[in-house]
């Protein structure tokens, strides 16, 4: 006597059996072998790219294995077309399922590590690639939420049309909102400066203290809390002193039309030996400029080897001290604003005046 099940003997369903068993299994060992191949050979690399293959390669969900070695076992089956037709779309939902797991881990994984590798000098990293990692994650699954309904036979062009239609009318009631989303993530990625950078913005100078989603916070000279919208922000001019390699500066100097000849040749070599005696400083020149109002005008220019404010401070601070005693030693005034005026009297007053 013949037993059937679903119009298939035993001996079917135990051969369908054996084989979704092996599939399974060899899925199985196949996936363990590569993960392990992935660790040991990321355990020899510097890139974190072998390390997310294997991340991504052991989040495979041991249920996908089995649904696939049991649809690989059911072709052998004599079943129905619309059985079969159902296996199918079945089956290829649980792999989108899967690619979507697959993806979502990639994407957690490449952003935890991107975020830990830079946590120590640019904290505000942590909030944006959150958000844009949200971003991508839902996107993955929407899509593979779309290609599924369509897999069944849903027609899925209306409700495409739809979510783009909404997602216009979200757009525009939140474009300064997405404006300066889209912004922080622009910060973020390009880096024009960093959590703790001193920056200047238009007329207002003072340290990054946090970029969020939205704003950015810098705390200014004064001690106040600035806060720009980062639209705003990156419509500007932004001069970035963290990042300078050197200073050049700049300064001039007055003296006395009252001098000589001698003391006028003398002021660049004096301008000149106060500079070069500073550490850390690159003289550039040192030049009578011009004839000014009330003063006989130079112009020193040097280079400070290091970016750092104090230290410009101490030496320019230097520089005056060494010029205010080398004048005093040489006799050279320095000067200040005066005006002379002259008086004359015409003919007719003097000759009253007599």
């Amino acid at each position: 006597m013949r037993y059937s099940l679903l119009d298939n003997d035993l001996l079917a369903w135990a051969i369908a059996l054996g084989i979704g068993v092996a599939v399974a299994l060899l899925l199985f060992a196949a996936q363990r072998l590569l993960v392990h191949r992935l660790e040991r050979f990321a355990a020899t690399t510097a890139t974190y790219f072998d390390d997310l293959a294997a991340l991504v390669l052991s989040a495979t969900n041991p249920l996908f294995i089995v649904l696939m070695g049991a649809y690989a076992g059911s072709h052998w089956l004599a079943l129905p077309e619309k059985t079969a037709t159902v296996l199918a779309r079945v089956a290829i939902a649980v792999v989108l399922v899967q690619v979507a797991r697959w993806g979502d881990v990639g994407v957690h994984g490449w952003l935890r590590h991107y975020r830990a590798r830079r946590h120590a000098h640019d904290v505000a990293s942590t909030t944006s690639t959150a958000a844009l990692g949200f971003v991508a994650r839902a996107a993955i699954w929407l899509v593979v939420v779309l290609m599924i309904l369509d897999n069944f036979g849903v027609n899925i062009t209306t409700l495409v049309a739809s979510l783009g239609i909404g997602g216009i009318a979200v757009a525009l009631a939140l474009q300064n909102i997405l404006g300066d989303l889209f912004s922080s993530l622009s910060i973020v990625l390009d880096k024009p400066f960093e959590v703790g950078d001193f920056i200047t913005v238009d007329d207002i100078s003072g340290t990054v203290e946090h970029v969020g989603l939205k704003t950015t916070r810098i705390r200014g000279l004064g001690g106040e809390q600035v806060v720009f919208s980062n639209s705003d922000l990156l419509k500007s001019r932004i001069r970035n002193y963290k990042r300078m390699q050197t200073r050049r500066i700049v300064f001039g100097i007055g003296v006395t039309y009252e001098i000589d000849k001698r003391q006028l040749l003398m002021v660049p070599d004096i301008l000149r030996e106060a500079v070069a005696a500073q550490p850390q400083v690159a003289f550039d020149r040192a030049h009578f400029k011009s004839y000014g109002a009330s003063s006989i005008d130079f112009e020193v220019v040097y280079n400070v080897q290091v970016p750092d404010y104090g230290v410009y401070m101490d030496v320019q601070q230097a520089i005056n001290v060494v010029i205010f005693e080398r004048f005093a030693d040489e006799g050279i005034e320095f000067a200040y604003p005066t005006q002379t005026v002259y008086l004359s009297r015409t003919k007719n007053q003097a000759t009253a005046a007599e």
